[in-house]
C-alpha cells in the first residue's frame, strides 16, 4: 500500500463516526459514535491512529510512515489542552490508555497498556494531586507491570510470581489488600524484572513511553494469539489495527470507583435485563483477566444506585441507537460514570435468537433484519448435547454459566495438550485457573474449558461464547494447578487425563460419565426458523444414508434427501460377506447371483428412506467407490496369509485368492479409476440391482401409507454426455422392467464433480433432469488436492503463507470451484431452462459457501443433519441481502 505523504492517519474521537469502522477500528468507532450520542462528560477524550497506519507499518517492515509521529504529537497537544494538563507532568499528569481496536472485535488477542504516563517522579506528583498515595503506587505498579509486558516481553508469569510473593509475605488473599509500601517494593520488582528482560532501565519520558506502545499494539497484531485467532474467524491479515489513545479514569480511586463490563441484554440467554460484571476499586484489566473473580452488574444498584441507573438508562440509549445488542466497558471514578467503549455483543446462539425474536416484537428491526443480527455458523451450539434430564450426578464445584452447552472428556491443562489431543480424535476439557489470549487454539480443539477464577466478562467466557465452546468459569472451589497437572477439591485429586464433565448452561462441573443428549429446539430458535422458511428462496435438503438421519433431518426442517450415498449401507457387518462375494465373483453370473442376495437387503433400507422422507424428493446416488474399498487393507491380508501358511489352517486357499483379486482391482489412484458410473459402464449389472431395489421398496412404501417420495436416482462421476445417456437407459429399462412406471415419480441426474463436466454442462444437461453438485470431489478435482493428505500436511502452511485464507472444503473457493459450478448451471440451463440443481457437498451447511450458492441461482443445498438449521437460516440472510 503506497502511502502519500498528505495521508492522514489520526482523528480526534470527536472527528469520528460509527461509519469510519473501517478506517478507524471497531472500538474507535464507537468512542467516536459515543462521544457524538452521549457527549464528552461521559467519554474520555482521546485520538485514533487509524487502521492504514497499522498496515503501512506493516508493509514498511515493522516502521512507521512518514508523518505518523508528527500528527500523534499534534494529537496529544488537542488532548492535553483538553485535559488541562500534559502528559506525565511532574505535578499533575495527565495519564493515558493505549489499545487496540480491529473492525471486528477481537477480544483479549491485542495488546493494551494503561496508566500510561507514570513515572518516578509523577506518580508523587499523583498522589499529592490526589490526597491518596495508595491509589498513585497501584496505578504506577500497574503501568510498569503492563508496559514490561506488551512492549518488552516481560512474561505473565514472573509477575504473577511476584505478585503471589508480595501478597504471601503480607499475608492478604487479595491484591486491593496490599498497602503502599507493598505497592512501592511490587514496583520496584517489576522494574527489576524489566531490566533483566531488557538490559535497560524502564523509560521515563513519557512520549517514549506512548511511542513504544504504539508501536507494541501495531505489532500485537501479527502475534501468535492475534494471527490464531484470525484464522479461526476468518478475519483477514490485511485490515490492521487502529490504536486508541484515551485520557485515563480511574475505577481503583477506593470504595466510590469501579470498573466493569456491562452488555444491553443477558448475554448468555438473550433475555432483555442488562447484565454483566464490575469490580469495587479496581481497573478494567482486573474485570476481563479473570484474576479475580468479579460482581453481577445487579449488585452495583446497592452499592452505586446514582450511577448504576445512568449506566442501564445508557445502554438503552445505545441499543436503540445501534439496533443491536451492545457489549459497553464502564469506569465509575469517585462516583462519576464513564463510557469507555461500545461494541455490537458476542453472543451465544440461545441468546441470539432470543434477541432476534424479542427486536421485532419490540418494533426495534424487521424480521429480515433481525436474522442479519444471528451468526448462522453460531446456532450449530443450539444442537449441542446437554445433561440428560434424568441424570442426577454427583456435583464436584460449580461455577459461573458462562457458555451454554455440556461436555465431557479428558483433563487438559495446556492449549498445546488440547490441540495434539484434538489432533488424535479425543475428546478433552481445557482446564485453567484462568485462560490468556495465547490458549486460543486450546479452545478451537477442546469440548469444553473450565476455569476457577473469572466470570462471564473473563477471556475464558468471551473467547468460548464467541466458539460455540461450553464454558464454566470461577470454580472458585477448585484448586487448579497446572504446573502438578492435577485439580484439588475438598479432598479430590484429579490428574491430567482424568475425565470431567461440564455444564456450561448451569455451571455444574462432575466427575461423573454424565450421558449428553440432544436439547429441544427453543421457541425463540423455531421462531427464527419460520421467518427464515418465509424469506428464503433455496431449498434445504439432508445428507442422509439411514432411516435415523432422514428422521433427525426432518426434525430439523429438511426438506428432502439431497444425497443418499448407497455405498455405506454394504459396511454392515452381516452384508460385508455378500457383498465381498459379489466383488470376488469372476463371472457375471456368479455376480448377479451374489447381487441377488444383497437386492432384499438394499430394498428394505430405501424403504426405511422412502417412509421417513414420504411425499418429499429423495437423492439417490447409485455405488460410487471403487470395489476394493469393500475388500480387506492389502497389508494386513498379506499378514494373515503368511500367517496361514505357517500354521497351515483350512482358509489357506481362500486368504491367498482374496488376496490375488485385492491385487487385481488394486489402482494406483483409485479416487480417478473404476469408480461411480465407469463402475456402472463395466459391471451394468450392479446398477441393475440398486435401481430394481429402489424401485421395489418405493411401490412397497406407496402401497403401505398411499404415499412415496419423489425418486431421483443419481449417477455419479460423469465426466462424457455418452455415460449419461448409457446409464439413464439402464434406468428406464429396469423400470418397465419392474413395472414401475404408473404413479412413480422418478428423475434421473448426475453429480457434477469433474472439470471437464463443467465445461460441457450443456451436453450433459440433455440427458439430465436434475444436476447435483459435488463439491467435495470438485473441489478435489479442480485443485488437485487429496482432502485427506492437504488438511493433514500442508494446508496450515498455504493459510500461514496467505495461498489461501482458508480450507477449501470448508467454504467453496469462489473464484475457481465456484465459478465451476457458476459455469456448469449457466450452460446448463442454457440447454435444459427447468434443469433442477442442487449442491450436496458438505459446502452446503457453510454459510458463506449457502450465499454463493444462493447468488449462483441453485435451487436447494443439501447437508449433514446437524447444519440443516444453519442452512435454513444462511439461506434467508442471502436472499434478505439480495433485496437491500
Amino acid at each position: 500500500m503506497a502511502v502519500a505523504a498528505s495521508t492522514r492517519f489520526v482523528y480526534d474521537f470527536s472527528e469520528g463516526s460509527h461509519e469510519m469502522r473501517e478506517l478507524l477500528g471497531g472500538k474507535g468507532a464507537g468512542v467516536a459514535e459515543m462521544t457524538r450520542i452521549l457527549g464528552p462528560d461521559r467519554v474520555p477524550a482521546g485520538f485514533t491512529i487509524t487502521t492504514e497506519a497499522c498496515v503501512a507499518y506493516m508493509e514498511a517492515g515493522r516502521v512507521e510512515p512518514d508523518g505518523l509521529d508528527e500528527q500523534v504529537a499534534e494529537a496529544l497537544d488537542r488532548l492535553e489542552q483538553h485535559a488541562g494538563k500534559r502528559l506525565g507532568d511532574d505535578e499533575d499528569p495527565l495519564l493515558v490508555s493505549v489499545r487496540s481496536g480491529a473492525r471486528e472485535s477481537m477480544p483479549g488477542m491485542m495488546d493494551t497498556v494503561l496508566n500510561l504516563g507514570l513515572s518516578d517522579r509523577s506518580v508523587e506528583g499523583l498522589a499529592r494531586r490526589t490526597g491518596d498515595e495508595r491509589f498513585a503506587w497501584d496505578s504506577y505498579r500497574r503501568f510498569v507491570q503492563m508496559f514490561g509486558n506488551v512492549c518488552r516481553g516481560v512474561s505473565g508469569e514472573s509477575i504473577e510470581e511476584a505478585i503471589g510473593d508480595r501478597k504471601r509475605d503480607a499475608g492478604v488473599e487479595l491484591d486491593t489488600e496490599l498497602g503502599v509500601d507493598q505497592l512501592m517494593a511490587l514496583t520496584t520488582t517489576f522494574k527489576g524484572l524489566y531490566r533483566e528482560r531488557t538490559g535497560e532501565e524502564l523509560p521515563q519520558d513519557p512520549k517514549e513511553q506512548l511511542n513504544q506502545a504504539i508501536r507494541a499494539v501495531f505489532d500485537s497484531w501479527m502475534g501468535e494469539r492475534a494471527v490464531e485467532y484470525r484464522r479461526i474467524n476468518r478475519i483477514p491479515d490485511e485490515w490492521g489495527t487502529a490504536v486508541n489513545v484515551q485520557q485515563m479514569v480511574f475505577g481503583n480511586r477506593g470504595e466510590r470507583s469501579c470498573s466493569g463490563v456491562a452488555f444491553s441484554r443477558d448475554e448468555i440467554t438473550g433475555a432483555p435485563e442488562p447484565s454483566g460484571d464490575f469490580l469495587v476499586n479496581a481497573q478494567g484489566e482486573d474485570v476481563v483477566s479473570g484474576v479475580r473473580t468479579p460482581h453481577d452488574l445487579g449488585a452495583m444498584k446497592d452499592v452505586m444506585p446514582d450511577a448504576h441507573a445512568q449506566l442501564l438508562e445508557i445502554l438503552r440509549t445505545l441499543e436503540r441507537h445501534y439496533r443491536d445488542m451492545q457489549d459497553t466497558e464502564f469506569t465509575v471514578e469517585d462516583g462519576h460514570l464513564y463510557m469507555l467503549q461500545t461494541r455490537t455483543a458476542k453472543r451465544p446462539a440461545q441468546a441470539a435468537v432470543r434477541f432476534a425474536v424479542d427486536a421485532v416484537d419490540e418494533g426495534l428491526l424487521s424480521r429480515g433484519q433481525a436474522l442479519l443480527t444471528i451468526d448462522a455458523g453460531s446456532l450449530e451450539a443450539l444442537l449441542h448435547p446437554t445433561f440428560a434430564r434424568d441424570a442426577d450426578p454427583d456435583v464436584l464445584a460449580r461455577g459461573v454459566n458462562a457458555s451454554p452447552g455440556a461436555a465431557k472428556g479428558a483433563i487438559v491443562f495446556t492449549a498445546p495438550d488440547a490441540v495434539a489431543a484434538g489432533n488424535q480424535g479425543r475428546d478433552v476439557i481445557l482446564v485453567r485457573p484462568f485462560t490468556e489470549a495465547d490458549d486460543v487454539a486450546g479452545f478451537f480443539a477442546a469440548k469444553g474449558v473450565l476455569t476457577s477464577e473469572g466470570g462471564k466478562a473473563s477471556h475464558a467466557a468471551l473467547v468460548a461464547r464467541g466458539m460455540g465452546r461450553p464454558c464454566v468459569c470461577g470454580a472458585s472451589s477448585l484448586e487448579i494447578d497446572p504446573v502438578a497437572g492435577e485439580v484439588r477439591v475438598d479432598g479430590t485429586v484429579l490428574q491430567r487425563g482424568d475425565l470431567i464433565a461440564i455444564d456450561g448452561s448451569t455451571g455444574t462441573v462432575t466427575t461423573d460419565d454424565v450421558p449428553l443428549v440432544d436439547p429441544e429446539v427453543d421457541p425463540s430458535f423455531e421462531t427464527v426458523l419460520s421467518w427464515a422458511d418465509e424469506l428464503r428462496v433455496l431449498g434445504v435438503r439432508t445428507n442422509a444414508d439411514t432411516p435415523e438421519d432422514a428422521t433427525k433431518a426432518r426434525e430439523f426442517g429438511a426438506e428432502g434427501i439431497g444425497l443418499c450415498r448407497t455405498e455405506h449401507m454394504f459396511m454392515a457387518g452381516d452384508r460385508q460377506p455378500k457383498m465381498r462375494a459379489m466383488i470376488m465373483a469372476e463371472e457375471e453370473d456368479d455376480r448377479r447371483s451374489a447381487l441377488a442376495q444383497l437386492l432384499p437387503l438394499q430394498q428394505r433400507d430405501f424403504e426405511g428412506l422412502f417412509s421417513e422422507m414420504a411425499g418429499l424428493p429423495v437423492t439417490i446416488r447409485l455405488l460410487d467407490p471403487p470395489l476394493h474399498e469393500f475388500l480387506p487393507d492389502p497389508e494386513e491380508l498379506a499378514h494373515e496369509v503368511e500367517r496361514a501358511r505357517i500354521e497351515r489352517t483350512a482358509d489357506l486357499d481362500e486368504l491367498e485368492h482374496t488376496l490375488e483379486r485385492v491385487h487385481t482391482l488394486h489402482e494406483t489412484n483409485p479416487m480417478l479409476g473404476t469408480r461411480g458410473c465407469r463402475l456402472g459402464v463395466l459391471h451394468p449389472e450392479i446398477y441393475e440391482m440398486q435401481v430394481a431395489a429402489i424401485i421395489r421398496a418405493s411401490k412397497a412404501v406407496r402401497e403401505r401409507t398411499r404415499e412415496a417420495p419423489h425418486i431421483e436416482i443419481m449417477i455419479p462421476l460423469v465426466a462424457y454426455e455418452k455415460e449419461l445417456e448409457l446409464m439413464r437407459g439402464l434406468v428406464e429399462r429396469v423400470v418397465d422392467e419392474e413395472g414401475g412406471g404408473s404413479g412413480l415419480e422418478l428423475s434421473v441426474g448426475t453429480m457434477i464433480e469433474l472439470p471437464r463436466a463443467c465445461f460441457v454442462a450443456d451436453r450433459i444437461a440433455r440427458a439430465a433432469d436434475f444436476f447435483s453438485f459435488g463439491t467435495n470431489d470438485l473441489t478435489q478435482t479442480a485443485l488437485g488436492f487429496s482432502r485427506d493428505d492437504v488438511e493433514g500436511r500442508f494446508l496450515a502452511s498455504y493459510i500461514e503463507s496467505k495461498i489461501v485464507d482458508r480450507s477449501p472444503f470448508d467454504t467453496i473457493d469462489q473464484p475457481g470451484v465456484g465459478w465451476l459450478v457458476r459455469l456448469a448451471a449457466w450452460t446448463g440451463r442454457e440447454a435444459k431452462p427447468d434443469l433442477k440443481l442442487g449442491i450436496c457437498g458438505e459446502h452446503g451447511g457453510d454459510p458463506l459457501s449457502v450465499a454463493f450458492f444462493h447468488m449462483a441461482g441453485l435451487d436447494y443445498v443439501s447437508c449433514s443433519p446437524y447444519r440443516v438449521p444453519i442452512a435454513r437460516v444462511a439461506a434467508a440472510q442471502a436472499a434478505v441481502r439480495d433485496w437491500r
